[in-house]
């Protein structure tokens, strides 16, 4: 991984742990369902951080050596990243 998305990586993942360590908090002790709502949300959107990071990542190293490399790689990587676009427009739906 390129050493600045590293670890801005594993400082959203740090952030993601307390957000789901106090929302855990947050049902066990019954905590108002909207707040609750609200802070699942703010966990969704952490994730979506996330994940735009790693995507960035994959763009700049994987997917660039595979369309450097042509043929069977470059088709390779255009059907990764179908992938991720399908998963993404399945999860909001």
């Amino acid at each position: 991984m390129i050493a600045d998305l590293k670890k801005r990586a594993m400082h959203r993942t740090k952030i993601l742990e307390g957000q789901l360590r106090g929302l855990g908090k947050m049902i066990e002790d019954e905590e108002y369902c909207v707040d609750i709502i609200t802070q699942s949300l703010a966990i969704q959107k952490s994730l979506r951080s996330l994940n735009k990071l790693l995507v960035e990542n994959h763009l700049r190293t994987h997917v660039t050596d595979m369309f450097a490399a042509g043929g069977d790689q470059q088709q390779q990587a255009v059907e990764e990243l179908l992938r991720v676009y399908e998963l993404n427009n399945n999860r909001s739906e």
